[in-house]
């Protein structure tokens, strides 16, 4: 069993937790993901591990309630416990040697959470890390003072310009190049069309560049092949494979095709989930 120590609410759907697992916290690195588990009636869900800490044996995870399980995760509250908190799994992010480098870590919606991590890295390590995200506005900022921390320059893009920079990632990405920034690297965490439209961008000019892959995932092991991808012509599976890959050899057209496979199973189940709390509350 696995106690919350730590839950807070970022914004009205999305929700930090510090979890104690201190076998987990003590490999952890960052890039690295966690499968959990409720109880014995869930779902396992993977979440990247968006911080951790040796020292106190927490791991922290941050997940937006877009589905059953996550809105069912959202009603816990520190004290309460998970039954299963698998990991770490996957490969940890490829971080030594970039000292003295130019990288940007790009960041949409969610994969803000998994980009920070990364960028603290990277910037202790002594890269020079630009931190580029997205949010639709102001009132979806997420991790803004810990983003601040981890980088030695931060630009936050808003959809509605609430923040005075309105436009896409790539937005700022394009205008930082044209103004003469050389990057040795960018790292691009978010929304498969998000990733896919930074690879576009940085192919042109021939800048290497790392996509954070989260596909379709059950098991984390390999075995039952529902996160494969198509990654230069071979099949890779993210769960021991990745998840960070090359994003100029991901095919996107096809993961974005395999990640809408169970958009309607999906929807039912979370139909039934708040039709279920509906019920609860009328007790």
């Amino acid at each position: 069993m696995y106690q919350i120590i730590t839950k807070r609410q970022l914004h009205d759907t999305v929700t930090l937790m510090e979890i104690a697992a201190p076998l987990v916290a003590k490999k952890a690195q960052p890039g690295q993901f966690i499968i959990l588990r409720i109880d014995e009636t869930g779902e396992r869900i993977p979440l990247t591990i968006a911080d951790y800490s040796a020292e106190k044996g927490t791991v922290t995870i941050i997940f937006q309630k877009v589905g059953a399980t996550t809105n069912r995760l959202d009603k816990l509250n520190e004290g309460d416990y998970l039954l299963d908190f698998v990991g770490p799994l996957g490969k940890p992010s490829e971080l030594e040697g970039k000292a003295g480098k130019k990288i940007a870590v790009i960041g949409g919606g969610l994969g803000i959470a998994i980009a920070y991590p990364q960028a603290k890295a990277l910037h202790k390590a002594g890269a020079d890390v630009d931190i580029i995200v997205g949010f639709r506005s102001t009132s979806l900022f997420i991790l803004v003072d810990e983003l601040g921390g981890a980088c030695n320059n931060l630009i936050i893009m808003t959809d509605d310009g609430s923040n005075g920079n309105k436009g896409f990632v790539t937005t700022a990405l394009e205008d930082r190049m044209k103004s003469g920034v050389k990057y040795d690297e960018v790292i691009a965490i978010g929304p498969l069309p998000m990733m896919r439209a930074v690879c576009a961008l940085t192919k042109e000019q021939n800048i290497p560049t790392v996509v954070s892959m989260n596909p379709i995932m059950i098991d984390g092991t390999g075995m039952c092949g529902c996160c494969r991808l198509t990654v230069g012509g071979e099949t890779k599976f993210a769960c021991v494979d990745g998840p960070d890959f090359d994003g100029h050899l991901v095919d996107f057209d096809e993961a974005i095709a395999r990640s809408r496979t169970y958009k309607k199973e999906e929807a039912r189940s979370t139909e039934r989930h708040a039709c279920n709390l509906m019920k609860e509350a009328e007790k």
